[in-house]
Parts: C-alpha cells; structure tokens; sequence
C-alpha cells in the first residue's frame, strides 16, 4: 500500500514506516503531523486517483528531528565575459516518520 501525498509544496511516494526528508516543518520533534492533500493512493491493486485529491484520505506521520542537508553548490559563469560566482547552501530539512496511510 502506498500514497502519493503532498508535502510541504512536494509531492512525495510513502508507504508505512518509510522515512523520508522534507522541507522543513514548523512542528516540534515529536509531535504527531497529518497531510491531507492525498493525490493518489494504492490498496492492494486498487488505484484511487484524486481529482485533484482523494477524499476522505490522509496520511499521518511523526517528526523525528529537524536537520540541515548537505552542501549545495550553486556555479554561475557568463561564457567569453570572465564573470564567475560560486554560492552555496544548506537546506534545511525535517525527518518524518510514516505511520499510516488512511
């Protein structure tokens, strides 16, 4: 059984007890989250597609810790100009837990 939810403006594939990084949630760690926006959701070969979304469905998980990402290097350069410039960043994420698929 797995859903296709949205989750802090992405959507993700999750099946119970699966762990995944999002974008980071306003939640303490914890504390106990549920999504509603459920864009598709799969019971033993039994497809529901929302239009936009499935009613009725959630999806509710648990917040493990708030985490900063890996380094992501951003390199910007204007070809025969001689301009270069190398930014960077880290994302910050949160770890969620799947508990259950409504």
């Amino acid at each position: 059984m797995y859903a296709i939810v949205e989750i802090a403006g992405q959507q993700f594939k999750v099946e119970k007890d699966q762990k995944i990084f999002v974008n980071r949630l306003h939640q303490e760690e914890g504390a106990d989250v549920s999504f509603d926006t459920v864009m598709l959701k799969d019971e033993d070969g039994k497809i529901s597609v929302g239009n936009p979304t499935v009613s009725g469905a959630s999806v509710s998980a648990t917040i493990i810790k708030h985490i900063k990402g890996d380094k992501v290097l951003v390199f910007h350069k204007k070809r025969r100009k001689g301009y270069q410039k190398m930014n960077g960043h880290r994302p910050y994420l949160t770890q969620i837990l799947i508990k259950e698929i409504k």
